[in-house]
């Protein structure tokens, strides 16, 4: 199929989702958006979006893939089979892909109904922020049945720059997802860790941030988010809110395995804390503020 007919729709243009959508624009396919805010939709129409709202029924029966962006299985769920779900409106075969960050549970239960109306699913989830998302350079983790891959080729050839096929049962990317999940959040937890401790210290943090990030102790995410710190601007890409549902997977997975995780329980502790502090909402950076009596740089400094 030529890519200018290969119609995808990308439901949830959060920044990640409309950087996907504008990277499945720039390599020629049809693209549609779903999202309830109309601002986002809007964007995404004049990015040269083929048509985008709040009701993906409306144009369902077009589309030759589906690209879920959205925060959790609940949303999920609520979009393919709500009362306002697309799902059944979707033509039989078609491949959905899931990328919310989700159980595995949760995964094999979610296809098992599409399945049930005759859909495909692929267990995709996705890393590399706002910033991959726009280049087309998503790291995507994904089970599923080799013909769903094919047929989500297209798709995953305009939003990755890495496919992992971990193997054909629904589920499994969805557990390499979590493990990959322990490590970002406890690697944003000790970096506002190390952040507090700079800041109690007196050591100016844009130093501390610089000495980390030509450093031995420096990682993806302390580069990432620590510049959040740095300057007091907490807006989210990823919130706090986030972590506490993402590590909470973490936490259950090792639950259900048992296996004890200490680190992981300790930073889910953390999040935890910051969203019941009122931070639920800002960056995930902002776990920092419940470190009690630490100077941190605000925004208007």
């Amino acid at each position: 199929m030529d890519r200018r007919d290969y119609a995808v729709a990308v439901v949830g243009l959060g920044s990640m989702g409309m950087g996907a959508a504008r990277s499945c624009i720039a390599a020629g396919l049809r693209t549609y958006g779903v999202d309830i805010n109309p601002q986002a939709c809007r964007a995404l129409e004049a990015a040269g979006g083929v048509a985008a709202g709040p009701d993906a029924r409306v144009f369902a029966d077009a589309l030759d893939a589906v690209l879920l962006l959205v925060v959790d299985a609940a949303q999920v769920e609520r979009v393919l089979f709500g009362e306002a779900g697309f799902a059944a409106a979707l033509r039989p075969g078609t491949p959905v892909m899931v990328s919310a960050t989700i159980s595995p549970d949760d995964a094999r239960r979610i296809h098992a109904r599409l399945e049930a109306i005759g859909l495909r699913m692929l267990d995709a989830p996705v890393s590399g922020g706002a910033a991959k998302a726009a280049e087309g350079a998503m790291t995507v983790m994904a089970s599923g049945p080799a013909e769903t891959f094919e047929a989500l080729r297209p798709l995953l050839s305009a939003v990755a720059g890495k496919v992992y096929e971990v193997g054909p049962q629904i589920g499994l990317g969805a557990t390499v997802k979590i493990v990959h999940q322990l490590l970002a959040g406890v690697h944003i937890a000790a970096g506002a860790e190390a952040m507090a401790l700079a800041a109690r210290a007196g050591i100016p943090l844009d130093l501390m941030y610089d000495v980390v990030t030509h450093a031995a102790g420096n990682s993806w995410m302390f580069e990432n988010r620590m510049p959040a710190v740095v300057s007091g601007d907490y807006t989210p890409t990823s919130a706090v809110d986030i972590f506490v549902k993402d590590m909470g997977l973490v936490t259950e997975t090792g639950r259900a395995l048992k296996l004890p995780l200490p680190l992981a329980s300790t930073a889910f502790g953390m999040y935890l804390n910051a969203s019941n502090a009122g931070y639920g909402a800002e960056a995930d950076s902002a776990v920092i503020k419940t470190f009690a009596g630490v100077p941190l740089p605000k925004k208007d400094d």
